[in-house]
């Protein structure tokens, strides 16, 4: 893995355990030398951890929509800034330019992205490792809601797994660099 994704708030959120966590994500990162491809702001969860990394003398690339860029919430001083023309392609950008995929706390950005990515990989379109970290148990009732569609028959056996979960950074990487996809 030389890069990865991650996706994270645009704001701190309610608990400093988050940002907290958005550092020991960047140090897992540099320690691993693993680049790390974001949204490129400066705000939030998203400036937290890209500060990080930089600080420790890692690589940071950003891909930032021209509309953000404008609301003046991109970061200046990453290693590689790419502005595009709007969120899709934006997505479609950090899935390319990444070799795996982390959701961190967010928002309903952070929750599309990282199920676009759990669809392309149930559609074959990437054979990337998608996983969460759940700080402080913040997904839990997400992983909860899965095993219900899984259930209920909406989700495959094959599937459920796709998601791997883990509430520390290096247990997270120690299965994006190693996945056993389970169901």
């Amino acid at each position: 893995m030389k890069s990865i994704a991650v996706y994270c708030g645009a704001s701190f959120g309610a608990d400093p355990t988050y940002a907290d966590a958005a550092r020991a994500l960047a140090q897992v990162l540099v320690g691993h030398n693993i680049g790390l491809v974001y949204g490129g702001g400066n705000v939030g969860l998203m400036g937290v951890i890209a500060d990080e990394v930089l600080r420790l003398g890692g690589e940071a690339t950003g891909v930032i929509p021209r509309a953000l860029v404008e609301r003046e919430v991109g970061h200046t001083g990453l290693t590689r800034m790419f502005v595009v023309k709007d969120m899709h392609e934006r997505k479609a950008m950090m899935a390319e330019l990444s070799d795996g995929f982390i959701a961190m706390p967010g928002g309903m950005g952070t929750l599309e992205e990282l199920f676009e990515m759990l669809t392309w990989s149930q559609l074959g379109i990437h054979a990337k490792p998608v996983g969460v970290l759940n700080v402080g148990g913040f997904y839990d009732g997400l992983v909860g809601f899965l095993a219900h569609l899984h259930a209920e028959g909406f989700v495959r056996a094959e599937h459920a797994g796709l998601m791997m979960v883990e509430s520390t950074a290096e247990a997270l990487m120690r299965r994006l660099q190693n996945p056993v996809m389970t169901a």
